[in-house]
């Protein structure tokens, strides 16, 4: 009987380390799971410079949302400018507006 409760114990405490070891508790030294180095260095009070590969993905990336922006406003401008056609101002009456006839002063 002493015999299976030793062998359950040490199940039960490889068990514990196995799932410790998995949480990240109780390791003194974790695993780095990063390529290489930092890759853009930080600096106090001033910003990062990108490299050269970030501004042409950035100018890829602003150049084709403009793109996206002027195509769907040429094709349907609706969109932007609504579905009504404008009113014209000029056929607006004074009382319409608020205007105060001329003879009350």
């Amino acid at each position: 009987m002493m015999g299976s409760l030793g062998r359950m114990s040490a199940g039960l405490r490889f068990a514990a380390r196995v799932l410790r070891a998995r949480s990240g508790q109780g390791t003194t030294s974790g695993v780095r799971r990063a390529s290489g180095d930092v890759h853009i260095q930080p600096q106090y009070r001033a910003f990062p410079q990108p490299s050269r590969a970030n501004v042409i993905k950035g100018e890829i990336l602003s150049g084709f949302m403009w793109f996206w922006i002027l195509w769907h406003f040429w094709h349907e401008p609706e969109a932007v400018l609504g579905h009504f056609p404008y009113p014209d101002p000029f056929k607006w009456t004074d009382e319409e507006l608020g205007i105060p006839p001329d003879y009350e002063d």
